[in-house]
Parts: C-alpha cells; structure tokens; sequence
C-alpha cells in the first residue's frame, strides 16, 4: 500500500505527488471529478500512467490526498501542534477546518463535484484526529475508552459543527464561531487524564 503523503520524506516522491494533485486540482476548476479521467491527470502532470498507479489506486485516491495533504498543509503553516493541554491549539484546529471549508468552497471544487464533500470530510477528519491523538496517546482514559476514541470523538465533533457553520444562512465571522465550538469540544478532550481541565476550558474562555 502507498505511503500516506504525511509520511513521505524522499524529495522526488513529493514532487510527483504534489504535480499530480495539482493537476487534478486545476481539472477541477473546469470539470467534475467524474469527467476527469486518470490519463487527464497525468498529461497535464507529465508523468506516466504507471507511475500514477505506483501513488494511488485512482483518482479518487488523488483527490482523497490532495484534500487531505491541503488541510495538513495548512495546519503545518499554522504551526498547530496539539500536546492535550492547550485549549489554544484546539482554538487554532478549529479556525483552520473553517477556513479550509471556506477557502475549498471559494476555489469551485465543490460546486461542480458531487464527490469532492464526501471526501473532503474524510480527508479533513482524520487530519484533525491524527493531530489531536498525538497530544493525547499515552494518557489515561475512563475505563471502556482509548485515546483513538476520544481523539476520533473530538474530530468529528469539530468537523460536524464547523461543517453545520459553514451551511448556516448569514454564518458568523470565522472569529465568532471558534469560542462556541470549542466550548462544545472541550469535555471530550477533558476526558483524558493529565489533559485539559474544564477549569483551564473555563479560564480560556473566559479570556476571550
């Protein structure tokens, strides 16, 4: 199986990686993903067919990393780093997942690709999650939980109400609704020994 693109380290391997979604990315502009073949992609990438497949199984596996890799990007830029303790960085995870939402709307991806929402809610998801689990892994947890547990919880509790955010009529500014959702998200994360405390959660938010 291909490495995800988080964990690639050889330069080569992100620089066809990164012509190949950025050729699908300008396709896009233009067309549905359904009308975009994998020889469209490659073409416009220069690179070969064979070496398409060597990276992904198709071109819905593209679309799933270039999603995913946008999104990472975007915390990586962010200097985002979740250690279980701050509730500034979890403020910061979610401006940055209203953001990209904004932000992947704008550009015309969505609008003219029925298959793009699906997958960018599970590129961005397990992008939050993975973020979350390396602040959390190693911490006690109520008995019947487990790290991934409260980490998955915590994801798509940021993903779900920035999601319902962003389909709001007349939404708030993206610097309103960060507060409230971290105020729903906060006792998941509280319930990780040594973690956030509901009086650190408290004390936060009541200094912004």
């Amino acid at each position: 199986m291909p490495i995800s693109d988080c964990e690639v380290r050889d330069p080569r391997i992100r620089r066809t990686r990164q012509a190949l979604q950025g050729a699908l990315r300008e396709l896009m502009q233009k067309r549905s993903i359904e009308e975009i073949s994998v020889q469209d992609i490659t073409d416009l990438a220069d690179v070969n067919r064979a070496t398409f497949y060597d990276h992904y199984n198709d071109k819905f596996g593209l679309l799933d990393a270039m999603v995913a890799g946008g999104f990472h990007k975007l915390l990586a830029e962010r200097n985002i780093l979740f250690n279980g303790t701050c509730p500034s960085a979890a403020n910061a995870i979610i401006l940055a997942t209203c953001d990209y939402l904004v932000a992947s709307h704008s550009n015309g991806e969505c609008g003219r690709n029925s298959a793009f929402e699906p997958l960018m809610e599970a590129g961005i998801v397990a992008a939050i999650r993975r973020t979350i689990l390396k602040g959390v892994e190693g911490k006690p947890v109520p008995e019947g939980l487990s790290p991934e547990i409260v980490a998955t919880a915590a994801a798509w509790a940021i993903y779900g109400a920035s999601k319902q955010w962003f389909y709001t009529p007349d939404r708030a500014p993206q610097s309103i609704i960060v507060q409230p959702i971290l105020e729903l998200v906060m006792p998941i994360l509280a319930t990780i020994g040594n973690g956030i405390s509901m009086e650190h959660v408290e004390a936060h938010l009541t200094a912004h």
